[in-house]
């Protein structure tokens, strides 16, 4: 293969997946538009991404398995013709009903292409260049999630939030007919099988681990019979998952990979990963539209911040792809650590450039931390378990970042509650603070506007309170994987690593 057609394939495939990587995160922009378009109450429209987030959790394991079966070609070429045509549907969309079943498709056949991008690069390409062609490649994965939501928030107050999904589909056929034109087919498994025990008992249990994390906060968590049900059937279907891919000759997903010691490890360390990349752009919007003033435009530019810090990371990652790739992961974590701190020492009138700065040492860390990780993760792997590793890569990312998103928005939620009881017991006349002349035209316990005012910086105070309890939870994420870096095994360098 020239050099001339590696490159446009790798052009090819950065279309798709960045054009893949921006749908996760754009709908979170349009949902309130999306609520009064479509007449749907709060609880019904977050299924526009709760069942998108299924279809691609459930999907993206069989990745592996479609490329062992029908080749890369097809199946990048399929998946790029369904997402392309799906997301069109979503843009037409005229009920709630039809755009969560357009979000399902578009989850579902967009799933395979990050993991087989990711595998098709790291086959075409020598070893010695994987840690550039994967960097220019995380731009995309990483990117992609970053620019979406600014570009379709615009889009959005311009027009409306159908566009959001319509600027999309022109890039899509780019990138389908750049992958027809110069992408050969590979990938081939002889007397490849379908494990459809596997596979069902894994997509029941990643689909009730999904539906958990989404409606637990909303259904009061333990307390709802439905959230203890969808917890008892994911426990039985991971655990029969798990005896069934030992025991079985050809699992769907084959355990016995995890006992290449730089594979498991970069499983646990991209679980993490995942849990730090996306979470600061779900729980800043909300601190600082509910909290700080901001409108929704100035939001967007300001995590698009992250974007600018992301292109510098992977330029840095590239330049010290010559160094252990130990190194590179662990000045990005450093790195996410002090963004962290920094978040911590936010309060309701944060500035723009402290937010700026936050969101662009995040992005930087992410270029650091991507290039090296999956270097090293796929350093002792043979190349013909490609496919199927890295469809097991992407899942975990995935997840790490749907059980961190969670957690903090309850930990927002729940300790700002807590908080806000313990606060108003010190509102009393006996509180000398509020006798003070400069606060009793404000905070006058006497009148009804002036408790009403109370209660509001009360509840402010309480959940600005929780938002920084989430980001130390960021903080603490981002030291404890340090210690798993520095135990993943670099074999030696060789002239022949082609």
């Amino acid at each position: 293969m020239t050099a001339f057609r590696r490159w446009m394939i790798m052009a090819a495939i950065m279309t798709s997946t960045t054009l893949y990587a921006m749908t996760i995160l754009i709908v979170s922009v349009v949902l309130p538009q999306m609520q009064g378009s479509l007449s749907a109450t709060p609880d019904q429209i977050t299924w526009v991404m709760t069942f998108n987030i299924l279809a691609t959790a459930v999907v993206t394991p069989m990745s592996g398995w479609l490329a062992g079966r029908f080749g890369w070609r097809n199946v990048m070429l399929v998946s790029q013709a369904g997402f392309c045509i799906s997301t069109f549907l979503c843009g037409v969309a005229e009920s709630l009903e039809a755009l969560v079943f357009f979000r399902i498709l578009q989850g579902g056949f967009g799933a395979p292409t990050i993991p087989l991008a990711q595998a098709i690069i790291l086959d075409i390409f020598p070893r010695r260049q994987h840690s550039l062609v994967t960097s220019i490649f995380g731009m995309g994965v990483v990117v992609g999630p970053i620019f979406g939501p600014v570009l379709g928030g615009y889009l959005t107050e311009l027009y409306n939030w159908r566009y959001a999904f319509y600027m999309l589909v022109p890039l899509a056929l780019v990138g389908f007919v750049s992958l027809w034109v110069f992408l050969s087919d590979g990938g081939r498994q002889a007397k490849l099988r379908f494990d459809w025990t596997g596979f069902m008992l894994l997509a029941a249990a990643l689909s009730c681990l999904q539906l958990v994390l989404d409606r637990g906060q909303r259904l009061d968590w333990l307390d709802s019979p439905e959230i203890i049900l969808e917890i008892v059937i994911g426990c039985c279907a991971l655990y029969a998952f798990l005896i069934h891919s030992f025991m079985a000759d050809r699992p769907f997903l084959d355990l016995r990979l995890l006992r290449d010691n730089n594979y498991s490890l970069g499983l646990l360390i991209v679980l993490i990963y995942g849990m730090l990349n996306f979470t600061p752009m779900v729980v800043m919007p909300p601190m600082l539209k509910d909290l700080g003033g901001y409108p929704e435009a100035i939001i967007g530019t300001l995590l698009g911040t992250r974007g600018a810090g992301a292109i510098l990371g992977f330029f840095l990652a590239g330049r010290l792809s010559r160094f252990d790739p130990r190194v590179g992961m662990t000045l990005g974590f450093s790195l996410q650590a002090l963004s962290g701190v920094h978040m911590m020492t936010f309060d309701m009138n944060v500035g723009i450039a402290d937010v700026m700065v936050a969101s662009f040492m995040q992005g930087t860390s992410v270029g650091l931390i991507w290039v090296p990780l999956v270097v090293a993760t796929f350093a002792t792997l043979e190349r013909r378990y490609l496919a199927e590793t890295t469809a097991v890569f992407h899942l975990l990312r995935n997840v790490g970042s749907s059980i961190f998103i969670s957690i903090s928005v309850t930990m927002v939620i729940r300790t700002g509650t807590s908080n806000y009881a313990r606060m108003t017991e010190f509102v009393s006349p006996f509180n000398e603070i509020l006798n003070f002349p400069q606060y009793l035209n404000v905070w006058d316990t006497e009148t009804t506007t002036g408790l009403a005012r109370i209660a509001e910086e009360v509840s402010n105070q309480a959940d600005m309170i929780g938002f920084l309890n989430a980001f130390g939870l960021y903080t603490v994420a981002s030291v404890i994987v340090l210690p798993l870096i520095w135990m993943v095994r670099m074999p030696k360098r060789t002239d022949g690593d082609e």
